[in-house]
């Protein structure tokens, strides 16, 4: 959205988007500060904020786009001191910040971004000396701290014997190599060396001991403090999205579970419809603990969402368990209800974009199952009826009961779980094997399935070459 006529502050939703990854808004209008919102985006690697009316401090953590690899925020009215986080940014090649009011030092830490090639910082008012660490900055081709208020000894080694004059010019108290053409530096003398060591071992030191033993009783003190008031305010604190649910609540909000409110049913449980007292509407799946393996299909299904988030998964509000007479999970209630429903019913339809765009979701849940967690997550059961579609019609892939997780070292795992026939790979019944390559299968006849709306046979199961003919 860059050279426009946009204009007032940078909308905080944007923060939402937690798939971005490119961010352009230069040469507009925009004003106020950067939303804070922003930061939440771990995926962002280039964000272009130059040639605006923006003001205020830089965000204090800026250290949270660890991925950014560009950011040009130039030609701004920013203030205040550029924040110590930035060192976190690891993988930062490209940082303009000319051109805008701020104020303080140049960060030491500049000298642990080694990845920079590209840095200005000229035009502002920063003052201090210029930090000896950044002769580390062995790609650092391009360096500006032109006008602005900087003074002492500009360090040598690394590049810096590659900058022009133009690179430092307009701070009047900096001196340095002839060819720069400025003052050269004096040298101290060792009378000033002496005093300067007198000083800090009889007066910085004692006030500096006297302050730290002052700031551990704080500490000491605050911590006991809050320690006392954890018990009592443990219903108080933001869990996020979390709720406590009781069972009496989902009683209610379920009519006792009646038959009205039954959304389906699965291998080792019943999902209804739910509706709390202040309006919030869910889903609760209740398990059946009478049979075989609901217990451990829950303890799966608690372990993988819980360490799972993405925008094409359910998500999970809450879980009610009362040791083995009742379990569920409460989950994000889906009103346009299961793809299922939509490829097979005389009331609803798909047109092709729709079709391509759930497929879309379908995949990039699977891609980040297999490769977005520490350890990776195989569904193992991927068909239509487990892909839910919210009031957007935005695809999010649910039942994750029997679900493998993937130790590190592991590519596969030996299982006796078995999937639904037609849906699951040949491999997972004949060695049973599962991995991540049984769920591109699955995926596979899902994107058939959702394309022609035809149900794979149970005879499908026997081999890849009968899927080609079904296909055919």
């Amino acid at each position: 959205m860059s050279g426009n006529t946009l204009s007032g502050p940078i909308p905080a939703c944007l923060g939402d988007l937690l798939s971005l990854s490119n961010l352009f808004l230069s040469s507009n209008m925009f004003s106020s500060s950067i939303p804070s919102t922003l930061t939440q985006l771990r995926d962002l690697l280039v964000l272009d904020l130059s040639s605006n009316s923006l003001s205020g401090p830089l965000p204090v953590d800026i250290g949270k786009w660890k991925v950014a690899t560009s950011m040009d925020l130039s030609r701004n009215q920013f203030s205040g001191d550029i924040p110590t986080g930035i060192a976190e940014l690891k993988d930062l090649t490209y940082f303009a910040l000319s051109n805008n009011k701020i104020t303080g030092f140049i960060p030491e830490s500049f000298g642990e971004m080694l990845s920079l090639e590209y840095l200005d910082l000229s035009r502002n008012n920063l003052s201090g000396e210029i930090p000896k660490s950044l002769v580390k900055l062995i790609y650092l081709s391009y360096f500006n701290v032109s006008f602005n208020r900087l003074q002492g000894e500009i360090p040598n080694g690394g590049l810096f014997g590659n900058y022009s004059m133009e690179s430092f010019k307009g701070n009047g108290a900096l001196c340095g190599a002839p060819q720069l053409h400025l003052p050269s530096c004096k040298s101290k003398t060792p009378e000033n060396s002496k005093a300067r060591i007198r000083l800090i071992i009889y007066v910085a030191l004692p006030i500096a001991s006297t302050l730290l033993v002052m700031a551990l009783i704080f500490i000491i003190l605050r911590n006991k403090k809050r320690k006392n008031k954890l018990s009592t305010q443990e219903d108080v604190l933001p869990l996020g999205s979390w709720r406590r649910i009781s069972y009496h609540e989902l009683h209610q909000a379920t009519d006792g579970f009646s038959e009205s409110k039954l959304l389906g049913n699965g291998s080792y449980g019943s999902v209804y419809q739910g509706t709390l007292s202040d309006g919030m509407t869910f889903a609760v799946k209740v398990f059946k603990l009478e049979l075989q393996g609901a217990l451990k299909s829950f303890d799966v299904e608690c372990e993988v969402l819980r360490n799972t988030r993405h925008r094409n998964l359910v998500k999970i509000v809450s879980s009610c368990s009362n040791d083995l007479d009742f379990k569920a999970l409460v989950l994000e209630f889906m009103p346009n209800g299961s793809l299922d429903k939509w490829l097979y019913s005389n009331h609803h339809s798909f047109d092709i974009l729709q079709r391509m765009n759930i497929m879309i979701d379908v995949a990039s849940a699977l891609e980040y199952l297999h490769h977005g967690n520490a350890t990776p997550i195989v569904h193992c059961d991927l068909k239509p009826s487990n892909v839910l579609l919210d009031e957007d019609m935005v695809a999010h892939l649910s039942d994750f009961g029997i679900a493998k997780l993937l130790c590190k070292d592991d590519s596969m795992m030996q299982t006796m779980t078995m999937a639904t026939i037609g849906y699951m790979a040949p491999e997972y019944g004949t060695e049973g094997i599962v991995s991540t390559k049984g769920d591109v299968y699955s995926f596979g006849i899902l994107v058939m399935e959702t394309i022609t709306r035809k149900r794979p046979t149970d005879e499908m199961f026997e081999g890849e070459r009968s899927l080609k003919s079904w296909v055919k």
